[in-house]
């Protein structure tokens, strides 16, 4: 059910009514992280104080994020977007097919990334905080996972961003202009 107060009129090109689908804080999130990840990938072996410090407010969003995700707003919470993967495969078989179900929040291949990405990043952060410390300075598979972690990141980022054009493409909405507004069409 959507909220009257949640429904505007889109702009004129588009002419259709959106609703309000992520909050502030997700977006905020969002944007977040992709600058700092962006950061700490820049940084990480040229200027250590940044890349560390960078961590610690990656590994403080994910917190918060974790949080939200189960008391904040419908769709940034994971029981909105956590689906069986028999649910997933269907879907990215009917994507594949240019019949997919449009979803208002996450689509269920989108959820399973959201869960992946932020068990990844995660990963680097715990990796990343365990390298700081006396007890695992200079351990290599400690620096092996936290730099594998890094580069399987990026191609998850990269699919992301390739799921994000496909589905732009295939429901004919700008998904990026959503993520940056907060808004999506209704229907």
């Amino acid at each position: 059910m959507v909220a009257a107060e949640d429904v505007e009129t889109g702009d004129a090109a588009s002419a259709l009514p959106t609703v309000k689908v992520w909050d502030p804080f997700v977006r905020i999130f969002h944007w977040s992280l992709v600058g700092l990840f962006s950061f700490s990938f820049l940084t990480g072996d040229e200027w250590k104080a940044a890349h560390i410090y960078s961590g610690y407010a990656i590994a403080s969003l994910l917190a918060f994020r974790v949080l939200w995700g189960l008391v904040g707003s419908r769709h940034a919470r994971f029981s909105d977007f956590i689906y069986h993967p028999v649910t997933v495969i269907r879907f990215l078989s009917d994507s594949l097919r240019m019949r997919a179900r449009r979803y208002l929040g996450h689509n269920p291949a989108g959820g399973m990334m959201v869960l992946v990405l932020l068990a990844m990043i995660s990963t680097i952060a715990t990796t990343g905080y365990m390298m700081t410390t006396d007890a695992y300075w200079g351990v290599e598979w400690v620096e092996n996972v936290h730099k594998t972690a890094v580069y399987l990141t990026i191609g998850l980022i990269v699919l992301h961003i390739a799921g994000v054009v496909f589905a732009c493409f295939e429901h004919r909405e700008n998904l990026v202009r959503a993520m940056i507004t907060g808004r999506k069409r209704n229907n």
